[in-house]
Protein backbone atom coordinates (compact mmCIF):
# COMPACT_ATOMS: atom_id res chain seq x y z
CA UNK A 1 0.00 0.00 0.00
CA UNK A 2 2.21 2.96 -1.48
CA UNK A 3 -0.86 6.01 -1.98
CA UNK A 4 -0.52 8.95 -0.53
CA UNK A 5 -3.22 9.38 2.06
CA UNK A 6 -2.70 12.81 2.88
CA UNK A 7 -6.21 13.97 1.91
CA UNK A 8 -8.17 10.95 2.60
CA UNK A 9 -7.15 11.41 5.82
CA UNK A 10 -8.17 15.22 5.79
CA UNK A 11 -11.63 14.21 4.77
CA UNK A 12 -11.90 12.14 7.82
CA UNK A 13 -11.07 15.09 10.22
CA UNK A 14 -13.29 16.75 8.21
CA UNK A 15 -16.29 14.52 8.96
CA UNK A 16 -14.95 13.72 12.55
CA UNK A 17 -14.71 18.00 13.23
CA UNK A 18 -18.31 18.52 11.31
CA UNK A 19 -20.81 16.24 11.54
CA UNK A 20 -21.72 13.90 14.75
CA UNK A 21 -21.96 10.59 15.17
CA UNK A 22 -25.64 9.49 14.75
CA UNK A 23 -25.94 7.20 18.26
CA UNK A 24 -24.58 10.63 20.11
CA UNK A 25 -26.76 13.11 18.23
CA UNK A 26 -29.65 10.17 19.10
CA UNK A 27 -28.54 10.29 23.02
CA UNK A 28 -28.75 14.17 23.17
CA UNK A 29 -32.59 14.36 21.15
CA UNK A 30 -33.27 11.80 24.07
CA UNK A 31 -32.17 14.53 26.71
CA UNK A 32 -33.96 16.85 25.26
CA UNK A 33 -36.80 14.91 25.30
CA UNK A 34 -36.20 14.36 29.47
CA UNK A 35 -35.96 18.19 30.24
CA UNK A 36 -38.75 20.13 30.71
CA UNK A 37 -39.88 22.22 27.85
CA UNK A 38 -38.68 26.21 28.50
CA UNK A 39 -36.45 25.03 31.01
CA UNK A 40 -32.46 26.27 30.66
CA UNK A 41 -31.87 22.68 30.21
CA UNK A 42 -34.25 22.78 27.66
CA UNK A 43 -33.07 25.62 25.64
CA UNK A 44 -29.49 24.39 26.15
CA UNK A 45 -30.00 21.42 24.41
CA UNK A 46 -32.46 22.64 21.52
CA UNK A 47 -29.17 25.01 20.77
CA UNK A 48 -26.73 22.31 20.65
CA UNK A 49 -29.01 20.27 18.50
CA UNK A 50 -29.69 23.32 16.28
CA UNK A 51 -25.66 23.79 16.25
CA UNK A 52 -25.20 19.96 15.72
CA UNK A 53 -27.70 20.49 12.03
CA UNK A 54 -25.79 23.66 11.13
CA UNK A 55 -22.33 22.29 11.14
CA UNK A 56 -23.41 19.20 9.24
CA UNK A 57 -25.22 21.22 6.59
CA UNK A 58 -22.68 24.11 5.73
CA UNK A 59 -19.45 21.68 6.62
CA UNK A 60 -18.29 24.09 9.24
CA UNK A 61 -16.69 22.73 12.63
CA UNK A 62 -19.36 21.43 15.34
CA UNK A 63 -17.39 23.47 18.40
CA UNK A 64 -15.11 26.61 17.77
CA UNK A 65 -12.85 24.31 20.08
CA UNK A 66 -11.74 21.44 17.89
CA UNK A 67 -9.36 20.26 20.02
CA UNK A 68 -6.91 17.94 20.29
CA UNK A 69 -6.70 15.08 17.45
CA UNK A 70 -6.06 11.56 19.13
CA UNK A 71 -5.04 9.02 15.98
CA UNK A 72 -5.49 5.73 17.12
CA UNK A 73 -3.64 3.70 13.94
CA UNK A 74 -3.95 0.06 13.33
CA UNK A 75 -1.53 -0.71 10.32
CA UNK A 76 -0.31 -3.80 8.48
CA UNK A 77 3.71 -4.24 8.44
CA UNK A 78 3.67 -4.19 5.11
CA UNK A 79 3.25 -0.54 5.71
CA UNK A 80 6.05 1.94 6.87
CA UNK A 81 4.73 4.24 10.35
CA UNK A 82 6.83 6.59 8.95
CA UNK A 83 4.89 7.56 6.09
CA UNK A 84 2.02 7.19 7.70
CA UNK A 85 3.09 10.07 10.41
CA UNK A 86 4.05 12.22 8.24
CA UNK A 87 0.94 11.70 6.19
CA UNK A 88 -1.04 12.75 9.24
CA UNK A 89 0.92 15.56 10.44
CA UNK A 90 0.88 17.18 6.64
CA UNK A 91 -3.47 15.64 6.85
CA UNK A 92 -3.61 18.14 10.00
CA UNK A 93 -1.88 21.05 8.82
CA UNK A 94 -4.11 20.82 5.47
CA UNK A 95 -6.68 20.41 7.45
CA UNK A 96 -5.92 23.84 9.68
CA UNK A 97 -5.69 25.65 5.97
CA UNK A 98 -9.14 24.84 5.19
CA UNK A 99 -10.81 25.63 8.75
CA UNK A 100 -11.90 22.08 9.65
CA UNK A 101 -9.71 22.86 12.54
CA UNK A 102 -8.86 26.07 14.70
CA UNK A 103 -4.91 26.57 15.15
CA UNK A 104 -4.30 24.97 18.79
CA UNK A 105 -0.85 23.81 19.12
CA UNK A 106 0.48 26.78 21.88
CA UNK A 107 4.05 26.54 22.42
CA UNK A 108 3.90 25.98 26.79
CA UNK A 109 7.05 28.42 27.32
CA UNK A 110 6.15 31.39 25.16
CA UNK A 111 2.60 31.18 24.19
CA UNK A 112 3.44 31.29 20.53
CA UNK A 113 0.69 29.03 18.20
CA UNK A 114 2.31 26.99 15.46
CA UNK A 115 -0.73 28.15 13.18
CA UNK A 116 -0.68 24.61 11.98
CA UNK A 117 -1.71 22.25 14.76
CA UNK A 118 1.72 21.14 14.33
CA UNK A 119 3.85 20.76 17.40
CA UNK A 120 6.58 18.55 18.90
CA UNK A 121 6.20 14.83 18.65
CA UNK A 122 3.28 15.10 20.56
CA UNK A 123 0.84 17.13 19.13
CA UNK A 124 -0.82 15.83 17.47
CA UNK A 125 -1.06 12.92 19.90
CA UNK A 126 -0.68 9.41 17.29
CA UNK A 127 -1.11 5.91 19.10
CA UNK A 128 -0.06 2.73 17.09
CA UNK A 129 -0.40 -0.56 16.93
CA UNK A 130 0.82 -3.51 14.27
CA UNK A 131 -1.61 -6.06 12.99
CA UNK A 132 -1.72 -8.84 10.91
CA UNK A 133 -3.87 -8.16 8.53
CA UNK A 134 -4.00 -6.07 5.44
CA UNK A 135 -6.13 -3.38 6.74
CA UNK A 136 -5.31 0.11 7.89
CA UNK A 137 -7.40 1.28 10.31
CA UNK A 138 -7.40 5.37 11.87
CA UNK A 139 -9.42 6.11 14.77
CA UNK A 140 -10.02 10.16 15.56
CA UNK A 141 -11.15 11.54 18.42
CA UNK A 142 -11.05 15.52 18.68
CA UNK A 143 -11.17 15.88 22.30
CA UNK A 144 -11.54 19.51 23.26
CA UNK A 145 -9.88 21.93 26.17
CA UNK A 146 -13.09 22.36 28.33
CA UNK A 147 -13.81 18.52 28.56
CA UNK A 148 -9.84 17.55 29.39
CA UNK A 149 -9.74 20.28 31.94
CA UNK A 150 -12.18 18.07 34.37
CA UNK A 151 -10.28 15.16 33.92
CA UNK A 152 -9.14 13.77 36.78
CA UNK A 153 -7.07 10.48 38.35
CA UNK A 154 -8.03 9.18 42.20
CA UNK A 155 -5.17 7.30 43.93
CA UNK A 156 -7.24 4.61 46.53
CA UNK A 157 -8.05 4.27 48.64
CA UNK A 158 -9.35 7.82 49.30
CA UNK A 159 -10.47 9.19 52.63
CA UNK A 160 -11.95 12.34 51.74
CA UNK A 161 -14.70 10.23 49.59
CA UNK A 162 -14.44 7.00 52.07
CA UNK A 163 -13.72 4.92 49.29
CA UNK A 164 -11.86 2.02 49.52
CA UNK A 165 -10.32 -0.22 46.85
CA UNK A 166 -13.17 -1.81 45.31
CA UNK A 167 -15.95 -0.88 42.81
CA UNK A 168 -17.91 0.60 45.28
CA UNK A 169 -14.74 3.02 45.98
CA UNK A 170 -14.63 3.56 42.04
CA UNK A 171 -18.09 4.96 42.30
CA UNK A 172 -17.39 7.07 44.54
CA UNK A 173 -14.20 8.47 42.72
CA UNK A 174 -16.62 8.85 39.61
CA UNK A 175 -19.50 10.73 40.51
CA UNK A 176 -17.48 13.21 42.80
CA UNK A 177 -15.02 13.53 39.64
CA UNK A 178 -18.89 14.49 37.83
CA UNK A 179 -20.06 16.37 41.03
CA UNK A 180 -16.46 18.47 41.14
CA UNK A 181 -17.24 19.70 37.36
CA UNK A 182 -20.68 20.78 37.62
CA UNK A 183 -21.51 20.91 34.52
CA UNK A 184 -18.07 22.59 33.14
CA UNK A 185 -16.94 20.40 30.01
CA UNK A 186 -19.66 21.03 28.57
CA UNK A 187 -22.42 18.75 29.89
CA UNK A 188 -23.93 16.43 28.88
CA UNK A 189 -20.76 14.17 28.41
CA UNK A 190 -19.75 10.68 28.71
CA UNK A 191 -17.49 9.28 31.00
CA UNK A 192 -14.43 6.79 30.29
CA UNK A 193 -13.38 5.42 33.24
CA UNK A 194 -9.90 3.18 33.84
CA UNK A 195 -9.37 1.03 36.77
CA UNK A 196 -5.92 0.43 37.45
CA UNK A 197 -2.83 0.60 35.49
CA UNK A 198 0.05 3.21 36.63
CA UNK A 199 -0.79 6.77 36.05
CA UNK A 200 0.51 7.28 32.66
CA UNK A 201 -1.18 4.39 31.11
CA UNK A 202 -4.59 4.49 32.99
CA UNK A 203 -5.16 8.10 31.29
CA UNK A 204 -4.68 6.46 28.06
CA UNK A 205 -6.76 4.19 28.49
CA UNK A 206 -9.51 5.83 30.00
CA UNK A 207 -9.81 7.68 26.12
CA UNK A 208 -9.13 4.64 24.50
CA UNK A 209 -12.60 3.40 26.02
CA UNK A 210 -14.00 6.47 23.68
CA UNK A 211 -13.25 4.31 21.25
CA UNK A 212 -16.03 1.95 21.95
CA UNK A 213 -19.86 1.18 20.57
CA UNK A 214 -21.41 4.09 22.15
CA UNK A 215 -24.38 1.28 22.36
CA UNK A 216 -22.33 -1.06 23.94
CA UNK A 217 -21.90 -3.00 27.25
CA UNK A 218 -18.77 -4.46 28.94
CA UNK A 219 -18.13 -8.25 28.45
CA UNK A 220 -17.78 -7.91 32.45
CA UNK A 221 -21.20 -7.94 34.33
CA UNK A 222 -19.44 -6.08 37.00
CA UNK A 223 -18.33 -3.53 35.61
CA UNK A 224 -21.55 -3.21 32.80
CA UNK A 225 -23.53 -3.16 35.97
CA UNK A 226 -21.35 -0.49 37.18
CA UNK A 227 -21.61 1.68 34.34
CA UNK A 228 -25.42 1.63 34.21
CA UNK A 229 -25.02 2.96 37.80
CA UNK A 230 -22.92 5.43 37.71
CA UNK A 231 -24.73 6.89 34.87
CA UNK A 232 -27.69 6.83 36.25
CA UNK A 233 -26.68 8.15 39.79
CA UNK A 234 -24.95 11.02 38.24
CA UNK A 235 -27.78 12.13 36.44
CA UNK A 236 -29.74 12.09 39.65
CA UNK A 237 -27.12 14.75 41.06
CA UNK A 238 -29.53 17.48 39.13
CA UNK A 239 -26.37 19.11 37.41
CA UNK A 240 -27.93 19.52 33.97
CA UNK A 241 -26.43 20.33 30.76
CA UNK A 242 -23.97 22.98 30.82
CA UNK A 243 -24.63 23.41 34.74
CA UNK A 244 -28.13 24.84 34.40
CA UNK A 245 -29.70 21.85 35.86
CA UNK A 246 -31.86 19.42 34.91
CA UNK A 247 -31.95 15.34 34.29
CA UNK A 248 -29.18 15.19 31.70
CA UNK A 249 -25.56 15.33 33.04
CA UNK A 250 -24.09 12.29 31.48
CA UNK A 251 -25.25 10.17 29.00
CA UNK A 252 -22.88 7.32 28.72
CA UNK A 253 -20.07 5.97 31.15
CA UNK A 254 -17.50 3.30 29.66
CA UNK A 255 -14.74 1.72 31.86
CA UNK A 256 -12.13 -0.84 31.15
CA UNK A 257 -9.82 -2.24 34.12
CA UNK A 258 -6.20 -2.79 33.50
CA UNK A 259 -3.68 -4.70 35.50
CA UNK A 260 -1.89 -2.80 37.98
CA UNK A 261 1.12 -2.90 40.56
CA UNK A 262 -0.02 -4.51 44.70
CA UNK A 263 0.76 -1.22 45.95
CA UNK A 264 -1.31 1.01 43.33
CA UNK A 265 -5.12 1.15 43.20
CA UNK A 266 -5.57 3.98 40.36
CA UNK A 267 -9.18 5.23 38.53
CA UNK A 268 -8.77 7.60 36.29
CA UNK A 269 -11.50 9.61 34.35
CA UNK A 270 -11.18 11.10 30.97
CA UNK A 271 -14.82 13.79 30.29
CA UNK A 272 -16.04 14.01 26.99
CA UNK A 273 -17.98 17.12 25.63
CA UNK A 274 -21.61 16.32 24.05
CA UNK A 275 -19.54 17.23 20.91
CA UNK A 276 -18.46 13.70 20.94
CA UNK A 277 -16.50 13.82 18.07
CA UNK A 278 -15.05 10.47 17.13
CA UNK A 279 -14.82 8.74 13.56
CA UNK A 280 -13.06 5.80 11.99
CA UNK A 281 -11.15 5.89 8.78
CA UNK A 282 -10.69 2.19 7.20
CA UNK A 283 -8.26 1.69 4.05
CA UNK A 284 -8.07 -1.94 2.19
CA UNK A 285 -5.88 -2.18 -0.97
CA UNK A 286 -7.15 1.56 -3.10
CA UNK A 287 -10.86 1.26 -1.20
CA UNK A 288 -11.17 4.15 1.84
CA UNK A 289 -14.54 3.68 3.71
CA UNK A 290 -15.50 6.25 6.27
CA UNK A 291 -17.92 5.19 9.41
Amino acid sequence: MNKDLTREICELIRITSTDLPEPVEKRLRSALAREVPGSAAHEALRTILENVDLARRNSIPVCQDTGVPVFYVRFPFTMNMVDIERQIRDAVALATRESYLRPNAVDPLTGTNSGNNLGDDHFPSIHYKQVESDELTIDLILKGGGCENVGVQYTLPDERLKAGRDLEGVRKAALDAVFQAQGQGCAPGFLGVTIGGDRETSYAVSKEVFLRDLNDQSPDINLSILEEQITSEANMLGIGPMGFGGKSTILETKIKAIHRLPACYFVTISYMCWAYRRRRMTVVGDIVHYE
